[in-house]
């Protein structure tokens, strides 16, 4: 599946934009790293819908605005988004970041949506469960805690980036640490208003997550209405890079249970 990489301009922000596939539209919603290895999930998904992948206002080949300081930005943005692309009906995929993102936009807003899967969400903070600190891991320490398989840690870390890489890299770390630096990986207000999710809603955690803990999985199914959690084992933060085939699997069987929208 080809994708086509467009570069709308929402309200005076331009972001790059994949787009591939056909059926319900799906808007993928990426973490912290919006790099290729996101690529093979996405072709599996655009198998069977019209997949949308931006890049969020300030990381990769998107415009850094002068009015992003937070998530909740990045909600009224991607709000915005759903409305000028004229998007109803649509499945979000969140990983990490984008999985909170996800959240703070179905809070305030939910009317185009249709569901929401969410990989390894950020977003709550939950007393006595220990997480990792992605902002004081080295680098390389980094990139191996975010898999429970050497292999794949070996592989992102042989690659060589180009400068331009370089410079992404750079991008993204400045960006996601705007959004999610204080407070670490979450906003203290948006537990208290879980309860406003309204759609269909499944938590996916890798079981050895050390970026956040699995057991996260059972507070967000707790705090959102009739919300259903998978725990994939042997599997770490990054469930669409280390088991897309079990995702992309779980996700079209949640998919696959929900009501058809008919046209009025």
């Amino acid at each position: 599946m080809e994708f086509i990489t467009t570069n709308p301009n929402i309200r005076g922000c331009r972001i790059a934009l994949r787009r591939g596939g056909k059926g319900r539209p799906l808007l993928y919603l990426h973490g912290a790293d919006a790099d290729p290895a996101v690529l093979p999930f996405l072709t599996e998904l655009a198998a069977h819908y019209d997949v949308l992948a931006p890049e969020h206002p300030g990381f990769g080949r998107s415009d850094e605005p002068d009015w992003l300081e937070n998530i909740h930005d990045l909600a009224y943005f991607y709000l915005d988004f759903l409305e000028q692309m004229k998007l109803e009906n649509v499945f979000v995929v969140g990983s990490s970041i984008g999985g909170w993102l996800a959240l703070e936009i179905a809070i305030r807003n939910s009317s185009r949506l249709a569901a929401l899967s969410l990989a390894a969400p950020a977003g709550i903070y939950v007393p006595g469960l220990s997480r990792g600190d992605v902002f004081l891991w080295p680098a390389e320490e980094r990139v191996r805690n975010l898999y429970h398989d050497p292999a794949h840690a070996e592989r992102a870390l042989a690659a060589v980036p180009t400068a331009d890489d370089l410079d992404a890299v750079l991008k993204n770390q400045y960006t996601f640490a705007r959004l999610a630096w204080e407070p670490r990986l979450f906003d203290p207000h948006l537990a208290k208003w879980l309860h406003r999710v309204d759609k269909p809603t499944q938590i996916v955690w890798g079981a050895d997550d050390k970026v956040l803990p699995a057991a996260y999985a059972q507070e967000f199914a707790r705090r959102i209405p009739g919300a259903s959690s998978h725990i994939i084992p042997e599997c770490g933060h990054l469930p669409h890079v280390e088991k897309s085939g079990e995702l992309v699997r779980l996700l079209r069987a949640f998919e696959g249970d929900l009501p058809v929208r008919t046209a009025a």
